[in-house]
């Protein structure tokens, strides 16, 4: 996927790995300020991150049961993943929780007395921090509550006056999305260290925004990619580990890093995954033939089997240069091989779309659930007014087809507007007619505005997925796309928008015609409501279905 994607969101700095994995320990009740235990209310922010407010810290007592809640009440208890570096004497407030070896576990209650009609969809949320920290949390789905306000407490880490620990909120960028079944149904709790790895991290495109999300699950993860170049990742991904294979320190690697594939099989075997317990490849490039520990999971989202091996061989081939054409059947050959026998290395895959799904059966000969890519569909809205124009976005590369979109629109005769940048650019700058306007880049505010005041989205392509599409349907406007690929997945026709069957210019001209002899009766409101299919909190359901 290579659409443009969505503004970095901030990050915060990630809690340190727990010394133990087991949930729960058991818990003492009762205590004091000297013992540094007590009891009392508080909420859970996420399973690996314990995030309470007025909460209470019970001293770790193996074999004893956590006291049963009250009538009325749920609770939840989970292993605090920050622990003393040593027991609190007697002054409770200088303990520091950077490390150590006593376990701690927090009892979370909050009443229930109202039906719970929805979930809160971004976990706890700070209602408003002011200067000195204090700030008013909500329950989140994990615990089965909404809009149940708790009293503000001031927030620092530590030991307070009491013997609560209290810490400081993650963002939501780094805050771990609660889980659908509750906490205590948390998949993610078996894995004490996470390891995603990502073909490459050159440019914020459309995979790299599905690596943010696996981030925001995983906010400890760490990340392992061939080629990383730092000034151009969001600051999500920039707050983690990052470890490159020995492709980063071969000459012009950042810009020619794909001239190094055939040494990526072997750069990523040499990879040292030794200790952790789960392994998420994101493969679009080489990423899944890493060597996982013989006790780990590993799960692989797939954006697209290497297209430039298999379906698409033919068209890169004839791009490339006498010598590409000479090398590419010798190299692309023993690739096809390894690719397929290193997809037998992976325990569970996930495709991004049907049309994908289809392709890694066909050449991997292995089955695949779909798991459609998030998008973050609440960053858009619709416009007042609506414009004449059409809107195409994406880079002008030859599979997306620009030419038979500014073809079909010389021919009609009616606006257009282009925006983006790529080899082809030039070339379709001097093949565009007076009523098409080709512009190489929006910012992200401008793209909003393109996308809500646009009269359709033209959609030529066949993409893997398409993330292009389902933002403009989150800004209230139809797409018409060719009948193939993702496309088929995010578009409802009669809904969101229309299809047309060939990616001919006489297809596309009778598309266009059938789409304004539909428009009168579109709804902005029905093609929004379609485009929430693919709000993040379905991925994230997705990812933990699978490594149930």
């Amino acid at each position: 996927m290579s659409e443009p994607g969505l503004p970095p969101a901030p990050a915060e700095p990630a809690f340190p790995a727990p010394a133990e994995p087991a949930f729960p320990v058991g818990v003492g009740s009762g205590g004091n300020a000297e013992a540094g235990t007590g009891t009392g209310t508080g909420i859970v922010w996420g399973h690996r991150a314990a995030i309470m407010a007025q909460a209470a810290i019970m001293q770790a007592a193996p074999g004893e049961p956590l006291p049963p809640p009250a009538d009325g009440k749920q609770a939840a208890m989970i292993q605090l993943e920050l622990l003393p570096s040593e027991p609190p004497g007697d002054d409770p407030s200088s303990a520091e929780f950077v490390g150590g070896d006593l376990p701690f576990a927090a009892q979370a209650e909050a009443a229930l007395p109202d039906p719970v009609e929805e979930a809160a969809p971004d976990g706890l949320t700070p209602d408003g921090a002011t200067p000195d920290r204090r700030a008013t949390m909500q329950p989140a789905d994990g615990l089965g509550l909404r809009d149940r306000p708790l009293t503000p407490i001031t927030l620092r880490q530590g030991l307070d006056n009491e013997g609560g620990l209290i810490l400081p909120p993650p963002s939501p960028a780094t805050a771990l999305s609660p889980c659908p079944g509750g906490a205590q149904d948390d998949p993610r709790r078996r894995f004490r260290r996470v390891a995603i790895v990502h073909y490459w991290l050159v440019t914020m495109r459309g995979g790299e925004r599905v690596l943010e999300r696996l981030l925001r699950l995983f906010p400890e993860a760490d990340i392992f990619t061939h080629v990383y170049d730092p000034s151009a990742m969001s600051d999500t991904i920039r707050a983690h580990k990052v470890t490159t294979s020995f492709i980063q320190k071969l000459p012009g690697a950042r810009r020619h890093y794909q001239s190094y594939l055939p040494l990526m099989p072997m750069a990523l075997e040499h990879l040292d995954l030794r200790g952790y317990d789960l392994v998420i490849s994101s493969e679009s490039g080489p990423a899944k033939g890493v060597i996982a520990a013989p006790d780990a999971l590993h799960l692989s989202y797939v954006h697209s089997p290497m297209r430039y091996l298999w379906d698409h061989y033919h068209d890169y081939r004839e791009a490339t240069g006498p010598l590409g054409r000479a090398l590419m059947p010798l190299l692309c050959h023993r690739l096809r091989a390894w690719d397929m026998h290193s997809a037998a290395r992976v325990d569970r895959i996930l495709a991004n779309s049907r049309f994908v799904q289809r392709r890694i059966a066909k050449a991997w000969r292995r089955d695949a659930h779909v798991l459609h890519p998030p998008v973050e569909v609440d960053l858009f809205s619709r416009a007042e007014a609506v414009g004449p124009a059409y809107l195409w976005v994406g880079q002008m590369v030859p599979y997306k087809r620009p030419d038979l979109a500014i073809d079909a629109f010389n021919a009609l005769g009616l606006p257009l507007v282009m925006v983006g940048d790529g080899p082809l650019a030039q070339a379709m700058r001097r093949r565009a007619g007076p009523t098409i306007t080709i512009l190489p880049r929006l910012d992200f505010q401008a793209l909003r505005r393109a996308y809500a005041q646009c009269r359709a989205l033209v959609f030529p392509a066949e993409e893997d997925f398409g993330i292009v599409p389902v933002e403009v349907m989150a800004s209230g406007r139809p797409v018409l796309a060719y009948a193939g690929g993702g496309a088929l997945d995010s578009v409802t026709a009669g809904v969101s928008g229309q299809f047309f069957a060939e990616q001919t210019v006489a297809s596309l001209i009778a598309g266009v015609e059938a789409m304004e002899a539909w428009l009168p009766g579109f709804s902005p409101q029905a093609a929004q409501a379609d485009a929430r299919r693919f709000a993040p909190a379905h991925f994230d359901e997705g990812i933990l279905n699978a490594l149930r």
